[in-house]
């Protein structure tokens, strides 16, 4: 028995020994690399209801019908955080949804100036994206009132030739260079056709059409869900780092500005668009509100004055909440193509005239000259002439009918004067920037100047 229980001991022993160290292996902790990572955070990669896409039309549609289908492209990518998730060149299809009666007073006054067919208002919606790969996406959106420009990006100075350009302006350059490059996916008419085109437009009759390249601002009414990532959180780490100066951020006007009636001192606010990264750490994520005011402003005025306007962002609101101050300029920003925007080195935006309204003048000018003459002079050209000038197919119309002189002189005088009132007399173009109009911010340490002005008007 004392053996059987000496034996019995020793296996006892053994068994313990051998078991020991596994336990103890076991109750160390094991290296980071063999264990779930506890410094990656999960962001949703969903797009929220509001959020705004800018779709261009890529190609010249004439006006035919209610549900008639539009095609177009995404013009500006759209990021989530810091991720991609709706590239440049994304194909989105639509429909005109409604055409709009034209209205009596509309209709009469474009009668009298020798069209019978004025454009219709129009409604389009667009319901689906086709990304790259070739995923189609359900798209649940309304296009923002107002919307439906041929669309330009203005640039700081980009008037003012043999300029030595900072960082910022550089980089702006290569935002111009992307915008074009995107600009390239519509089909631009050939100059033959623009001049069959506008030969068309003068005829009393003619069809309507919306043009390639005219840009409509979506906002989405439903979030777009692309899954989510990880990111580390080195990568979070430099989130919030001061933007080095000459950085360029691409932002979207969140506050509506219009020279006419935004005040001075007023709030502007813009968000983010892409992320901003310096050397591949990120700075800004997309989602930042950037906050400021307007520092000038003048609204249009008689004698052809046109408006102006001035706004600086002050202050960086990260996704957390955190602010920091910032030093920024207005660098570039998009505008309508009629309204001729320019912005000064300053970021101050003006809008100029167009150099054809001395071409219209003069030529309205020449008919009332002729249209004005005596009998002896000019025979019967004179209420033809002043007829043109006036009322233009009509008023020639109606001078041919009844060859009088006093209605020629009467025409001609209402023609001339009208021209010089509306291109050199009447009030001049606001500066209008709609929400979600698209802009790039740089940073860096600048002067703040009072912004050029040709006259001493007083601003608000």
């Amino acid at each position: 028995m004392a053996f059987l229980r000496v034996v019995c001991m020793s296996i006892f022993v053994l068994v313990c020994a051998e078991r020991l160290p596994a336990q103890t292996a076991a109750s160390l902790p094991q290296p980071a690399s063999s264990q779930p990572s506890s410094d990656s955070h999960t962001i949703a990669l969903t797009i929220p209801d509001g959020t705004p896409l800018q779709i261009a039309l890529d190609r010249e549609e004439r006006v035919q019908k209610v549900g008639q289908p539009i095609h177009g492209h995404v013009m500006q990518p759209v990021y989530v955080f810091d991720h991609l998730v709706i590239p440049v060149g994304t194909a989105a299809t639509g429909r005109i949804s409604a055409i709009d009666p034209v209205p009596g007073r509309t209709r009469t006054l474009s009668a009298l100036n020798a069209d019978f067919t004025p454009d219709h208002e129009l409604a389009v919606v667009f319901d689906e994206l086709i990304l790259p790969d070739g995923r189609h996406i359900s798209l649940h959106a309304t296009v923002v009132p107002g919307s439906g420009q041929v669309i330009r990006l203005v640039s700081a100075g980009e008037h003012k030739k043999n300029v030595v350009k900072d960082a910022a302006a550089q980089k702006m350059d290569q935002a111009r260079v992307q915008w074009h490059n995107a600009m390239k996916q519509v089909e631009s008419p050939g100059q033959m056709h623009r001049f069959v085109r506008y030969a068309v437009a003068q005829l009393p009759a003619h069809p309507q059409y919306i043009d390639a390249g005219t840009l409509y601002s979506v906002e989405l009414s439903q979030p777009l869900d692309f899954g989510s990532e990880s990111a580390s959180s080195k990568t979070l780490s430099t989130v919030g780092t001061q933007p080095p100066p000459g950085s360029l951020v691409h932002a979207i006007l969140l506050t509506p500005l219009n020279s006419a009636t935004t005040a001075k001192s007023a709030d502007v606010e813009a968000e983010v668009s892409q992320p901003l990264l310096d050397q591949g750490s990120l700075i800004l994520p997309a989602g930042t509100r950037l906050r400021g005011s307007v520092l000038q402003v003048r609204a249009a005025r008689r004698l052809h004055r046109n408006g102006q306007l001035r706004i600086v962002f002050r202050e960086v609101v990260l996704p957390d909440g955190a602010v920091q101050n910032v030093d920024t300029t207005l660098q570039g920003i998009q505008s309508d193509s009629a309204d001729n925007v320019q912005l000064d080195s300053e970021g101050g935006a003006k809008s100029t005239s167009s150099k054809t309204r001395y071409l219209s003048t003069g030529v309205s000018v020449g008919l009332a000259l002729i249209g004005s003459g005596g009998r002896n002079d000019v025979g019967d050209a004179s209420p033809i002439a002043g007829g043109a000038t006036g009322f233009k197919l009509i008023g020639m119309i109606v001078g041919v009918a009844y060859r009088s002189h006093t209605y020629g002189i009467l025409m001609s005088a209402y023609g001339g004067t009208r021209s010089i009132y509306v291109n050199f007399l009447g009030r001049g173009r606001d500066i209008v920037f709609p929400k979600d109009t698209n802009m790039e911010i740089g940073f860096g340490n600048r002067t703040s100047l009072p912004m050029p002005s040709a006259d001493q008007g007083e601003s608000r």
